[in-house]
């Protein structure tokens, strides 16, 4: 900690179900309100380093076949990667709490 913007957003996106890398991307797009876009290699990468540190997995469980491509590999949270996400977004409130009483978000346009 603390993690990267792309961390923080893929922990956010598993938070509350398995995704597929391509429904990762759209979901940090859409809450994001298309702020942020990560490419593949961003993704990819940043998964593959999640998985040795072992804040996700891959999910063993498959969508109806007809309703899927079998070449999508699903990702989970571990148990771990769910503690690690909870504790980021408490350091982020607190900084923002910070910046509150600082005024720092008050009256912009």
């Amino acid at each position: 900690m603390p993690l990267t913007p792309a961390v923080f957003h893929i922990l956010l996106a598993l938070t509350d179900k398995e995704r597929h890398g391509y429904g990762i991307m759209q979901e940090v797009t859409r809450r994001t309100n298309n702020q942020m876009h990560m490419g593949p290699g961003t993704l990819y990468g940043s998964i593959k380093r999640m998985m040795a540190d072992g804040l996700l997995e891959e999910s063993g469980n498959r969508p109806d076949p007809d309703l899927d491509d079998e070449r999508r590999r699903y990702y989970r949270l571990t148990d771990f990667g769910q503690r690690v996400v909870r504790a980021e977004a408490r350091r982020l409130e607190q900084l923002v709490s910070i910046a509150q009483m600082k005024h720092l978000l008050q009256g912009e346009a």
